[in-house]
């Protein structure tokens, strides 16, 4: 039996379920992981260096970027000691700090993306008063909030594990200290935590989820209302890139995380999980650089200035 004082370390399992392709999924991952940072700090970049770019809509994609490269260091790292130097050790104090780290990423995601869907809601619904609704003010405010949503949100649920006792094991069957794997491992009460992780859980996702869609309600609407083909086209093109992501940050969430035995599962889908970890950050850029042509010129001229 091992009480909350005694455990000062936790054993994270990783992938042992797939012994002979731990170096290919240390190679993939690492090769992911790569890709997704440094595509994202180029789009930051490029976003910070060229004047065209200081628009609400860059503005707030810079934002996502950051939260992606922060969403990646806090658990691909770990993950990729686990699979090539089968160091499989993490501190009491190391597995809280990760798991409220990921928690940040998660709450904020959500709400950045919500932030976007108004933003480009004003932008076609609204679009001669655009700037002057979407000013630095509000962009900053809107940011802000999404960032310190995400930092509240997970505080207290992550406080009270904290304070649990696990007298079960301290082996963590997953590849990073995810909040519902470590509340397997407590002895303490943990039906408070489910309740928490349940009402979060439905503020996180669901009410953003409803935000966005009464969004793009409005988006929809009035460009249905545009008469030529060509105005309707230009329309939904301002948005196709942030609506791309949308589905995809909610379609992978769903898929991953709420299917019937997700929660009760003593045997989580890890390598399902860990691909939307990684890809959904390498995504995001990727779908906005192929869509946005101020991006993509904005591109070429860092490159011609490199040459």
């Amino acid at each position: 039996m091992i009480n909350q004082t005694s455990v000062t370390e936790f054993i994270i399992l990783g992938f042992p379920e797939f012994p002979e392709l731990q170096l290919p999924l240390f190679t993939l991952f690492l090769l992911l992981y790569l890709m997704a940072v440094l595509g994202n700090l180029l789009v930051i970049c490029i976003i910070c260096a060229d004047q065209h770019l200081h628009t609400p809509m860059y503005f707030f994609l810079a934002n996502l970027s950051a939260l992606d490269i922060f969403s990646l260091t806090s658990v691909v790292p770990k993950m990729l000691a686990i699979l090539m130097a089968k160091n499989h050790e993490i501190s009491f104090v190391g597995c809280i700090l990760q798991m409220y780290c990921y928690s940040i990423y998660a709450a904020s995601e959500f709400a950045l993306l919500t932030a976007m869907a108004y933003d480009r809601y004003i932008a076609i619904c609204n679009p001669l008063r655009y700037l002057n609704i979407m000013n630095k003010r509000v962009c900053a405010v809107l940011a802000g909030a999404s960032w310190i949503a995400g930092v509240l949100e997970p505080l207290p649920h992550n406080i009270a594990i904290s304070t649990f006792s696990f007298c079960k094991s301290n082996i963590i069957n997953h590849f990073f200290c995810e909040v519902l794997a470590l509340v397997k491992l407590s002895c303490s009460d943990t039906s408070f935590i489910q309740t928490m992780n349940y009402t979060v859980g439905l503020y996180v996702v669901f009410l953003p989820f409803l935000l966005t869609l009464a969004s793009y309600t409005l988006i929809i609407s009035t460009v249905l209302k545009i008469r030529s083909s060509k105005g309707k086209s230009k329309a939904f093109s301002t948005c196709s890139s942030h609506f791309t992501v949308i589905l995809l940050a909610y379609g992978t969430i769903i898929g991953v995380y709420i299917h019937p035995g997700s929660i009760d599962t003593e045997d989580p889908n890890k390598l399902p999980i860990a691909m939307y970890i990684v890809t959904l950050p390498l995504l995001n850029p990727l779908i906005y650089s192929l869509r946005s042509r101020e991006l993509k010129v904005a591109l070429k001229k860092v490159i011609m200035k490199i040459h």
